[in-house]
């Protein structure tokens, strides 16, 4: 086991418990805050079970997850704008709770978090499809393109994946205003796409011809 990944996979998935539990408890004033309690038990239970997977599996491939240092300017610019969101969107929702701005209704937490999950399943099943899933936008040794499963359904599942993770996470905390901040977050995708396929169609063979076999980006029959 490579022990410099494992103790940089567990100083990162610690640092994100930490920082999400500041971004939501400080603001809500509360530990009561069940919502948040909610939210870092199924976002961080899958990921420390994912991330358990791929160091034994897969290590490499959690090496290219766990790299976030972007080259492409215009995708770091992207990266920028998503964090300010999740940082954001993670504080009004504290804030919401604790002045009961726009509390969205009990009853809608339980779609929330069943459609949360199914987008953490999806992620899953795109780490086991594609070996090459960086979150850096670059071209690696000997990759190629992937056209089945997911991907023969739209050409960046990933994306399909986090976006209704986003949008799922702020109805999970049941706030209306937090989830109109998350609202910009497929926007700031649909950026990053385009500027990836430009990238893919330059420099990965094969890429040209998949776009044509696969029409759609991220939501099938739609975009």
């Amino acid at each position: 086991m490579d022990k410099k990944l494992l103790i940089q996979a567990i100083g990162k998935y610690l640092s994100g418990v930490l920082l999400a539990a500041a971004l939501l408890f400080f603001p809500a004033g509360t530990l009561n805050y069940w919502n948040a309690w909610l939210l870092i038990g199924i976002l961080f239970i899958p990921m420390f079970i994912i991330g358990a997977v791929l160091m034994f599996k897969n290590p490499e491939l959690l090496r290219k997850r766990l790299n976030s240092k972007e080259k492409e300017t215009e995708q770091k610019n992207v990266i920028l704008f998503g964090s300010l969101i999740f940082l954001c969107g993670f504080i009004v929702s504290g804030l919401d709770y604790r002045y009961q701005w726009l509390v969205l209704p009990k009853w809608l937490v339980i779609p929330a978090t069943v459609l949360f999950l199914f987008a953490y399943l999806l992620y899953a099943e795109v780490l086991r499809e594609n070996t090459y899933l960086s979150r850096t936008i670059e071209i690696q040794e000997n990759q190629r393109v992937i056209d089945t499963g997911l991907y023969g359904v739209v050409r960046h599942p990933m994306y399909t994946s986090s976006i209704l993770l986003f949008l799922s996470m702020p109805l999970v905390l049941g706030s209306l205003f937090s989830f109109v901040i998350f609202l910009i977050y497929p926007v700031i995708m649909v950026k990053r796409i385009k500027n990836e396929e430009q990238i893919l169609e330059k420099d990965l063979a094969g890429y040209l011809e998949y776009k044509k076999r696969v029409r759609y980006r991220v939501i099938p029959f739609i975009w």
